[in-house]
């Protein structure tokens, strides 16, 4: 994880950001993006002296319009995000499958709640059907994960 690039979906009030930051080391850059206004400031009175040292860029974005080069992440992560279980997220993995490199890591996570693995079933499809590779879910008291790797 050291020095890696990663790109954080729907960072919220970057609490995940400042956790992962720790991990990265100096050489490390986090891209976190949110489309609430109100969450990216959070994120950015949070991690300020990370924002300040161009360790993380804090974006109000939605993950279908993001504006990065290709192939920019090292891996990406979502937390409670619900683009990806309440319609079909085919733009969305599109946009994710153009700027992560190739074979990158994918995390898709939800806590334990209304959220439930039931209603999560369709993702793994969704993320096979647009080409990520080794896609697995796993579900329990905790919540549900599901791991995937990029196309490459």
């Amino acid at each position: 994880m050291a020095g890696e690039h990663l790109l954080e979906i729907g960072c919220g009030a970057g609490q995940a950001a400042q956790l992962v930051l720790e991990g990265l080391g100096t050489r490390g850059r986090l891209v976190a993006i949110d489309r609430s206004a109100t969450a990216i400031a959070r994120t950015v009175a949070r991690n300020t002296e990370a924002v300040e040292s161009g360790r993380l860029t804090a974006l109000v974005a939605e993950l279908a319009d993001l504006d990065v080069p290709g192939a920019a992440f090292d891996g990406a992560w979502a937390l409670n995000v619900n683009v990806f279980w309440t319609s079909d997220p085919a733009v969305e993995l599109a946009e994710l499958k153009r700027v992560l490199r190739p074979k990158a890591r994918l995390l898709l996570l939800w806590d334990a709640g209304p959220t439930g693995a039931t209603k999560l079933a369709p993702v793994a499809d969704h993320l096979s059907t647009a080409g990520f590779r080794a896609v697995a879910s796993e579900s329990g008291a905790q919540g549900t994960v599901i791991r995937a790797r990029a196309p490459g």
